[in-house]
């Protein structure tokens, strides 16, 4: 029995792997700096493994090298799949290839007249001095109008011309596209008309069809026709994607991660809900562990090669229904995941009168410049100039047999000249070290500045909740970053640098249905309501039939439904969510008391309204146990420290201890400044920190 999780990152590829058998242990065994092995309770054991995301030179599919790596397999060998319980992985395919413009060609079909209702969009100005708007460019290639109509009560004004859209669909046909985005006028209510079409299209030949009622069947034409071009642009991508991996992989279970936070099935995964497939993983790991460690109020702080990706959570997953990616409206539930461009591979530059980080990256090839690869300086380098990273503890998988150390000596050279030119150019002496200390102090802020976004302007006091930090680059500034925002705690699991991953083994299966209500909040409604979200619930639970095992029977199951109403104030268009009871007062309540934390006032005078309604039905996995470990050493023995080193922080050199994490056991406490190295991340623990291990092996470090 193995099961993979599996996380594709900008990077690097996170693997966790369980498995029982001794044989794959034994042979992982040998070879201790690529694999961390750890026990578990029931003769089980967690291998954590670390590989790039790109090396054409050696492998087409880091996920799947990964799982032959651990298995101990060649290059040519087939998998032995029947050893394979199940693989859950997250992707960023689909980001990439919005971001880099590179899916499907697509053709929009919509209603006669509104032709260019999704180019012209909202007419928001986001930057509102800029003097030259640069509009993002259309996902879709070509346009077809529909001489269709109904109305908003559901009247059908103009019935679909067959004939004509038969022949305009076979012209586009012609020219090579073979994926279509179907969005019609009221089709989230009366949907008759876009089934019709959508029908003519498989008649005509075309492969991919996203049509707006299934995507996003809410009100708002252009973000629900922005939603079902983003899924016919991206759903080819993904499938071809999904296919390939699925063909080295026969007769596994294979799930992926959506953006929404809940796993589906392989061939049930869509372009809509993979864009954040990779960073929910992360969210699910960091809630899931940090809750096992008795928090409950939370931000987590993902910080890897590419990007930092942060998120609040304090009792239950939140979820935004409107959202922006690189340019491209969708209106999906997804994780409020807030990204910004820097990570350990963002690029340092000074451009004649200051220090600049990203948002250019590294990635994995070139890398930064210690990998080896002649890349430029980065936050990695800023911090192996700093002493916080030592090439000796960090993998050495760099140069052109892919066995090298960091290389400490390029950084040095090029923080060097860097100071050089500062100096030259500005009049301004400083040393290397404090020109690298100066980009880690700017990194540092961005970064706590995306946090204050998710939480202080938004009425949180961050000073109470715990920083959860993971990702392979994140525990070497978190402290920096509490000290920044007044954070007392940091929570750091022991599989943090590959938290994401194993964030896919500790997630459930869930199905979301929505319906567009717009209608005002009274106890009339509540009983529509009711029985909307019933229908909705049972197409819920349809999806999640045709994903179950069949092994598993009704009563070992555990199901949970979650049932939310999106309100706003009348003649306004901010919307919260607010769980779905009977009581229309206690739903104002919640309502006015959200609204008054978020925004600072309440309008007692208005009528609420009903913008739509969200079912989820959640199907529980069994998820990885926790490792426990105990104290062995007498309570007033401490730790030895494998070595000293020099470390730059407080704009001063400390001689700060290395210790092995695998040498603390529970109750030990490490007084910063010191350095904490895993086989998979570096802990910096900064002067006035502690750093306390549990018997759970969760490192607590807390401000003193």
């Amino acid at each position: 029995m193995l099961k993979v999780f599996a996380d594709r990152g900008g990077t690097f590829t996170d693997i966790v792997a369980v498995t029982d058998n001794q044989i794959i242990i034994n042979q992982l065994a040998n070879h201790p700096q690529r694999f961390l092995i750890v026990p578990l309770p029931n003769q089980q054991w967690v291998i954590v493994y670390k590989l790039l995301s790109e090396n054409p030179e050696c492998y087409q599919d880091a996920a799947i090298q990964g799982i032959r790596d651990i298995i101990g397999l060649s290059s040519n060998e087939p998998i032995p799949t029947a050893e394979i319980e199940v693989v859950k992985m997250g992707t960023t395919v689909a980001t990439n290839a919005l971001l880099e413009r590179k899916g499907d060609r697509v053709l929009l079909v919509i209603t006669k007249g509104f032709k260019d209702a999704l180019r012209i969009g909202y007419q928001n100005r986001p930057d509102i001095f800029a003097r030259h708007i640069v509009l993002p460019s259309m996902l879709y290639e070509q346009v077809i109008e529909v001489n269709e109509r109904y109305d908003a009560k559901g009247n059908e004004l103009i019935p679909v011309d067959i004939e004509e859209v038969r022949k305009d669909l076979h012209a586009v046909y012609n020219q090579g596209i073979r994926s279509c985005a179907i969005v019609l006028m009221h089709s989230y209510s009366y949907p008759q008309h876009e089934q019709q079409v959508a029908a003519i299209a498989r008649e005509v030949g075309f492969t991919q069809i996203s049509v707006s009622h299934q995507v996003s069947p809410l009100i708002k034409l252009v973000s629900r026709g922005d939603t079902t071009v983003v899924d016919a642009y991206l759903t080819p991508i993904l499938r071809r994607y999904v296919d390939s991996v699925a063909s080295q992989l026969p007769g596994v279970k294979l799930m992926f991660m959506k953006s929404d936070g809940g796993l589906i099935n392989a061939q049930q995964f869509q372009g809509k809900d993979s864009i954040l497939s990779g960073p929910a993983g992360g969210i699910v790991g960091a809630v899931q562990t940090s809750l096992r460690a008795g928090f409950n109020s939370v931000i987590t702080f993902d910080m890897g090669g590419t990007s930092t990706d942060v998120a609040h959570f304090k009792g239950e997953y939140e979820r935004q229904l409107e959202n922006e990616i690189a340019g491209a409206r969708m209106r999906v539930p997804v994780l409020a995941i807030h990204t910004i461009a820097a990570g350990g591979g963002s690029i340092l530059s000074f451009d004649g009168s200051s220090y600049r980080v990203g948002p250019e990256s590294a990635g994995s090839n070139p890398g930064p410049a210690c990998y080896r690869r002649g890349g430029k300086l980065t936050v990695t380098d800023a911090n192996v100039m700093l002493g916080k990273i030592h090439p000796q503890y960090f993998p050495a998988v760099f140069g052109k047999d892919g066995n090298l150390p960091l290389d400490q000596d390029v950084v040095t050279e090029k923080f060097i000249q860097l100071a050089q030119n500062i100096e030259t150019a500005t009049g301004n002496k400083r040393t290397p070290e404090q020109v690298a200390a100066g980009f880690i102090a700017i990194a540092v802020e961005s970064m706590a500045n995306a946090i204050k976004k998710i939480s202080l302007q938004r009425g949180y006091d961050v000073t109470n909740y715990v920083l959860c930090c993971f990702g392979g680059a994140g525990a070497q500034v978190a402290c920096l970053i509490a000290d920044t925002l007044g954070m007392k705690q940091i929570f750091l699991h022991p599989y943090a640098g590959v938290l994401s991953a194993y964030g896919m083994g500790l997630a459930d299966v869930s199905a979301i249905r929505e319906a567009g209500v717009e209608q005002v909040l009274d106890q009339e409604l509540v009983e529509k309501l009711q029985r909307l979200m019933e229908g909705l619930e049972g197409q819920a639970r349809g999806e999640l039939e045709t994903q179950r095992n069949k092994e598993v029977n009704a009563e070992e199951r555990k199901e949970e439904v979650v049932r939310k109403v999106n309100l706003k104030y009348e003649g306004t268009d901010s919307i919260l969510g607010v769980d779905f009871v009977v009581d229309v007062e206690m739903m104002r309540e919640e309502f006015e008391r959200e609204h008054q934390l978020r925004y600072g006032f309440i309008q007692a005078e208005k009528c609420l309204i009903v913008e739509s309604v969200f079912v989820e039905v959640v199907e529980k996995m069994d998820t990885p146990q926790e490792a426990l470990i105990s104290r062995i050493r007498e309570l007033n023995q401490f730790p030895n420290p494998v070595e000293m080193v020099r470390m730059f922080t407080n704009n001063k050199w400390y001689s700060a201890p290395v210790y092995l994490r695998e040498d603390l056991q529970p109750g030990d406490v490490i007084k910063g400044a010191a350095i904490i190295v895993e086989k998979i991340s570096t802990i910096v623990v900064e002067p006035n920190w502690d750093a306390k291990l549990t018997k759970q092996n969760h490192l607590i470090l807390a401000r003193v």
